[in-house]
């Protein structure tokens, strides 16, 4: 398998949780690298659901190392109730399968209220966040003011840290009208959480340059997906880190010339969460898959805005990723229709455009232009081999590779392990 990075080639809830799970059976250590407790990854196991925030999709199998590189901002409070739920379902997760990183920045309670207050400021022009405070930890890690993890699990040091911290953002939360934060209680919380973690804490980044000279197969994870990349996605409507594939080595450690290919997963259509142009949304296709029961946030349990597969976006995506292969999930859920749209190219004032304007104003008034495809009509989540698919459903699954311009190598006819097809 050697080292694969694993992106979402659209925005986010693309199925990689899956996919992750599925990969992680050839892989020694699958590492998540960005984000926060703002992304989930929904993997089924038999009949048992497991809904992942922050831990790796990998530890749902036994032995394999799962690790929270630096990259990541990590609610501790989170990160303990996660652990505690799988003890629940019978994953129990410990010191010999989950590494943390000493360098992680932490999320506290003042940046979910600063990062709720933000968006009701922001009115009608609200990015649709999750107020999980995953923005304003970024922000005060550019700044250099934020606590990591290795000041958390410091007992002598991070009292007197944390209170100076607290001091500066009540006045912030005062200033705004908010509630200040509690200071003793909030001190209890993350200091039983201290604990807690304190044996999964070590320095990741020799730990994977280690792992890369024994030659270790590595899994790098991706939350959300390429256009909510802070550099390259629809700016403002993205999240606060770099979701595509340069982010595996910042949020790592591990550099660019270690990495071996790139997976991009993609759905057969289109969807996204939260407020931002969608240029392929179309309300026949959402009415379609909400009435099958899905297009719903792991996170939040938001309704996702669903559309037509939108080729000009996933090209892109293969371009800045430097996407190799492609797996496609959800097949399935275009079984019933007759006829498919494919958005080839978008048409603004004037102009057709075959790339992603920068400018997310002027990709709101983008129009689709489609090209129509042949459905198949019948159902495809039973069928196990490449070959048995109907010969219409291949064609499409092809012709939106070839679109995007990278190889087809896994397809995904349901959220189960055994519903997936290698190429």
């Amino acid at each position: 398998m050697a080292n694969v990075i694993l992106v979402g080639a659209q925005w986010g809830d693309e199925g990689k949780g899956k996919i992750i799970d599925v990969l992680t059976e050839q892989a020694d250590i699958v590492v998540r690298t960005q984000g926060g407790n703002n992304a989930g990854h929904t993997v089924f196991v038999g009949p048992s659901k497991y809904v992942l925030h922050l831990i790796p999709s990998g530890i749902l199998r036994s032995g394999k190392v799962c690790v929270i590189g630096n990259g990541v901002v990590l609610d501790p409070v989170g990160l303990v109730n996660e652990i505690d739920g799988l003890a629940k379902l019978g994953v129990h997760v410990t010191p010999q399968n989950l590494v943390i990183s000493e360098t992680a920045h932490v999320v506290f309670p003042w940046h979910r209220e600063l990062d709720g207050q933000r968006e009701v400021r922001k009115g009608n022009r609200k990015i649709g966040t999750t107020k999980r405070g995953i923005g304003p930890t970024y922000g005060d890690k550019a700044a250099r003011v934020g606590l990591r993890v290795i000041d958390l699990v410091n007992a002598a040091r991070f009292p007197a840290r944390f209170r100076e911290r607290l001091e500066e953002n009540n006045e912030i939360l005062r200033a705004l009208g908010a509630q200040p934060i509690d200071h003793d209680s909030v001190l209890a919380d993350y200091t039983r959480c201290a604990d807690r973690l304190r044996p999964f804490v070590a320095n990741t980044v020799v730990m994977l340059h280690e792992a890369t000279r024994r030659g270790a197969n590595i899994l790098f994870e991706g939350a959300q997906g390429t256009f909510l990349d802070i550099d390259h996605g629809t700016y403002p409507y993205v999240t606060s880190s770099n979701t595509t594939s340069g982010g595996a080595s910042t949020g790592s450690g591990v550099p660019p010339n270690r990495m071996d290919r790139v997976m991009g997963v993609m759905k057969a259509y289109t969807t996204r969460v939260g407020e931002g142009p969608l240029p392929s949304e179309n309300a026949e296709i959402s009415d379609l898959l909400h009435g099958m029961g899905r297009e719903f946030g792991a996170t939040t349990g938001r309704m996702r805005r669903c559309g037509w597969f939108d080729a000009v976006a996933t090209r892109h995506a293969a371009m800045v990723n430097g996407i190799d292969e492609l797996a496609v999930t959800n097949v399935d859920g275009l079984d019933s229709l007759k006829t498919i749209l494919v958005c080839t190219a978008y048409r603004v004032d004037g102009q057709v455009l075959r790339h992603i304007p920068s400018d997310a104003e002027v990709l709101a008034r983008c129009e689709p232009v489609f090209e129509e495809f042949p459905g198949w009509d019948t159902p495809t989540d039973g069928i196990r081999r490449w070959e048995d698919l109907p010969v219409p459903c291949r064609h499409y699954l092809l012709s939106i590779a070839q679109m995007t311009g990278a190889r087809l190598s896994i397809v995904s006819v349901g959220p189960a392990r055994e519903q997936t097809m290698f190429l």
